[in-house]
């Protein structure tokens, strides 16, 4: 016999906040099956109901013609998280970081722009992986520095998303957790 759990007013409270959020999916137009013509016209009967055909037929007509679709713009692809052999290759010395970047010392404005212009500058001159210094920083209320947070949020931003596949943290050698290791991605070339 199971019993039920009371709920908190902050569980209550999580709960209308995700309701309220939630957006629902639009439904998909099918599109209008054509007729089939016989092959072969079949003398019937007269009825006073209408044929299947001719009320497909009707309905082919009463539908409003479709809009041309206009091509969705393309979405940043997804991050993808650097590999357990990849980082291990990079810890020990036998992948090289390309770019390195410390952002120590600099206001969360002065980093966002340093960081994102190294990345660009990064990506032209083909670089693979690149090394973001942030520092442990100040002991906040977190327990984290404030660029050490605010970095890995900025990383999966659509402006930088076009610039980086994936990141993670760094190892002790190149500066553990105030550091992370960040994959350029390659400049799409169109013709």
């Amino acid at each position: 016999m199971s019993r039920r759990r009371q709920v908190s007013d902050e569980e209550q409270a999580l709960w209308q906040a995700i309701t309220r959020s939630v957006v629902p999916l639009k439904r998909r137009r099918k599109p209008a099956a054509p007729s089939k013509a016989p092959t072969e016209p079949k003398q019937k009967p007269p009825s006073r109901l209408p044929s299947a055909s001719s009320v497909r037929a009707a309905a082919v007509v009463a539908t409003p013609a479709l809009k041309p679709s206009i091509k969705p713009t393309p979405k940043e692809p997804a991050l993808a998280p650097i590999d357990r052999r990849s980082k291990q290759k990079l810890a020990r010395g036998t992948q090289a970081i390309d770019a390195r970047i410390d952002l120590h010392g600099r206001t969360q404005d002065e980093a966002h722009v340093v960081l994102l212009r190294f990345l660009h500058r990064a990506q032209s001159n083909g670089a693979k992986t690149v090394l973001v210094i942030t520092g442990k920083g100040g002991r906040s209320d977190s327990g984290r520095g404030v660029l050490k947070r605010q970095v890995p949020m900025w990383l999966a931003l659509p402006e930088f998303r076009a610039l980086v596949v994936g990141f993670a943290d760094a190892a002790i050698s190149h500066g553990g957790e105030g550091a992370l290791y960040v994959r350029v991605r390659r400049v799409r070339i169109f013709d």
